[in-house]
C-alpha cells in the first residue's frame, strides 16, 4: 500500500507537465521504469484477468454463445490493433517532443492523436453497420448463430468510440510519465465491465448483446475518466478548438503506429492457420491452443506492459539526445522482462494441470495440454528480449523493425514450421514450432538493435 502512495504522491495532479516530463530525463532509470511501467503492468493483469472472466460468463450462456463471441474475435481484434498502434504512434512522437523541449508540437501531436482515434472510431462505426453482416457469414451457416455474433460485433463497433478514446489518451498521459492515472483508468474500466456482465447477461436477460453493452459501457467509462486526468493533470493541452489536423504530424504518427497495427493485426491470421493445422489432430488440439492463448496473456501481458514504459522513457531521452540512459533503459528493461517470463516458464513447468483445472478440463485436455504447456512455454525465454528490444524501434521512431520481425515470426516461421513439424513429429512438433520462431526473432531483434545502435543512438551525446 506504501509503494502505491509512494507512486501516486510522484505521478500527482499538483505536478506539473514540466515535472513530469524533467522525471524522465533525471530519475535514475531503475526506479523510472517502476515508476512508469509498474501502473501499465499492473492494468495489463487486469485486463489479462477481464478476457478470461469475460469468456466465463458468456460460457455459463451455452457454447453456442461462446462460439458466437469467438467468431467475433477478428473484428475485435483488428479494432483494438488501430486503438493501439495509432495510441503507440502518438506515445513515440510526443515522448520525443518533450524530450526535445518542444511542448507546443507534443500538445498538437496529442491534438492530432484525439482526433484520428475520432475518425477511426468513425471508420469502425461504418464496418459494423454495413460490413459486418456479411464478413461473419463467410465463417458460418447457422442463422442463430450468425445472429449472435452480428448482435454481439456491431454494438461493440458501433459503441468503440471509448476503447480508442481511452487507449490514446492513456498513452498520452504514459509519453508525460504519468503511468499512475493511466491505470486507474484502465483498471476501473475492465473492472465496471466484469460488475456489469452479469447484470446485462443474465438480470436483463440480454444474452450475448448485454455482453457487448457491458464491454463498451466499461471502455466509455474508461474514457471519460482518462480525459478528466489528462485535462486536471495538465500532461498536453488537448483543447480541440480551432483545430486543424496536420499531415506531416499524422505521418509522423503512423511512421511508427501503422507498424503496430500491422503488428497487433497479424495474430489473428496466425490463430487461424494453427487452428487449420491442429483440427486435423483433433478438436481437443484446437481447445488447448485456445487455453493457451489465454493463460500466456498473464505472462506477455506485463511485459507489453513494462515496453509501453519503456517506450516512452526511451522516446524522451532519445529527444534529448541522452545516449547513456537510452542504452541504460533497455538493459535493464531486457533484464526486467527476461525476470518475469522466467516466472512464467516455471509456473508452466511445474503447475500446468493447475493452470488447465481453470478451465473444467477434461482427461483428454489434461494428457494433450500438460506436455503442451510445458512445450510452448520455452518460447517465453526469448521471446522476453525481442518484446524489450521492440521498445527501443518504437521509442527511436523505427517502428517498421517491429512490424517486419512480428510478421516474420508469427507468419514467415511459425506457421510454416507448424506444418512442418507437425508432418514430421506429430501434435508435439506444433508446439515445439513456438521455440523455433522465437528463437529466430529474437536474432532478428538483436541485428535491428545493433544497427539503430550504430546508426541513430550512438551519435548522440551523453550527458
Amino acid at each position: 500500500m506504501s509503494t502505491l502512495r509512494y507512486i501516486y504522491n510522484v505521478m500527482s495532479d499538483e505536478n506539473t507537465r514540466k515535472n513530469k516530463s524533467a522525471m524522465m530525463g533525471k530519475e535514475s532509470i531503475g526506479k523510472l521504469i517502476m515508476k512508469v511501467s509498474l501502473p501499465i503492468m499492473i492494468s495489463m493483469l487486469v485486463q489479462a484477468l477481464y478476457n478470461i472472466v469475460d469468456s466465463i460468463f458468456v460460457s455459463w450462456l451455452s457454447e453456442e454463445a461462446l462460439a458466437a463471441v469467438t467468431l467475433a474475435y477478428p473484428l475485435q481484434n483488428l479494432m483494438i490493433a488501430f486503438a493501439i498502434g495509432t495510441a503507440v504512434g502518438v506515445n513515440s512522437l510526443l515522448s520525443r517532443r518533450l524530450g526535445e523541449g518542444k511542448e507546443e508540437e507534443a500538445d498538437n501531436a496529442g491534438r492530432n492523436g484525439i482526433f484520428l482515434s475520432i475518425l477511426t472510431w468513425l471508420g469502425f462505426a461504418l464496418f459494423g453497420i454495413i460490413f459486418a453482416k456479411p464478413f461473419l457469414a463467410l465463417f458460418t451457416e447457422d442463422d442463430q448463430l450468425l445472429s449472435m455474433a452480428l448482435s454481439y460485433s456491431r454494438i461493440c463497433l458501433i459503441a468503440s468510440i471509448g476503447i480508442f478514446i481511452e487507449v490514446t489518451c492513456e498513452r498520452i498521459m504514459q509519453a508525460s510519465g504519468d503511468s499512475f492515472h493511466s491505470m486507474i483508468t484502465q483498471t476501473v474500466g475492465a473492472i465496471a465491465n466484469i460488475i456489469l456482465d452479469p447484470i446485462f447477461i443474465f438480470t436483463f436477460k440480454m444474452g450475448v448483446a448485454g455482453a457487448a453493452i457491458a464491454t463498451v459501457i466499461g471502455q466509455i467509462i474508461a474514457a471519460i475518466l482518462a480525459v478528466f486526468f489528462i485535462i486536471r493533470g495538465k500532461h498536453i493541452n488537448i483543447n480541440m478548438r480551432g483545430f486543424k489536423p496536420k499531415g506531416n504530424t499524422i505521418v509522423d504518427i503512423y511512421r511508427v503506429g501503422f507498424p503496430t497495427i500491422i503488428t497487433n493485426s497479424i495474430s489473428t491470421l496466425m490463430v487461424s492457420a494453427l487452428n487449420g493445422i491442429l483440427i486435423a489432430f483433433s478438436t481437443t488440439a484446437v481447445s488447448v491452443f485456445g487455453v493457451y492463448f489465454k493463460l500466456q496473456s498473464f505472462v506477455f501481458m506485463p511485459v507489453f506492459g513494462l515496453s509501453a514504459g519503456l517506450i516512452s522513457i526511451i522516446g524522451y531521452n532519445y529527444g534529448a539526445k541522452n545516449r547513456h540512459r537510452i542504452t541504460e533503459t533497455v538493459r535493464k528493461g531486457c533484464m526486467i522482462s527476461f525476470g518475469i517470463m522466467a516466472v512464467g516458464f516455471l509456473f508452466f513447468q511445474f503447475f500446468p494441470h493447475l493452470l488447465l483445472n481453470m478451465f473444467n478440463s477434461t482427461e483428454q485436455m489434461y494428457a494433450l495440454g500438460i506436455p503442451a504447456l510445458r512445450i510452448i512455454s520455452f518460447c517465453f525465454l526469448p521471446a522476453s528480449i525481442s518484446i524489450a528490444l521492440g521498445s527501443a524501434f518504437q521509442g527511436t521512431g523505427i517502428g517498421m523493425y517491429t512490424m517486419i520481425i512480428s510478421i516474420l515470426r508469427q507468419l514467415g516461421i511459425l506457421v510454416p514450421a507448424a506444418y512442418i513439424m507437425s508432418k514430421l513429429f506429430g501434435i508435439s512438433g506444433v508446439w515445439w514450432s513456438f521455440l523455433v520462431s522465437d528463437i529466430i526473432g529474437i536474432s532478428l531483434s538483436i541485428m535491428f538493435y545493433l544497427k539503430i545502435y550504430r546508426t541513430k543512438i550512438k551519435p548522440l551525446s551523453n550527458d
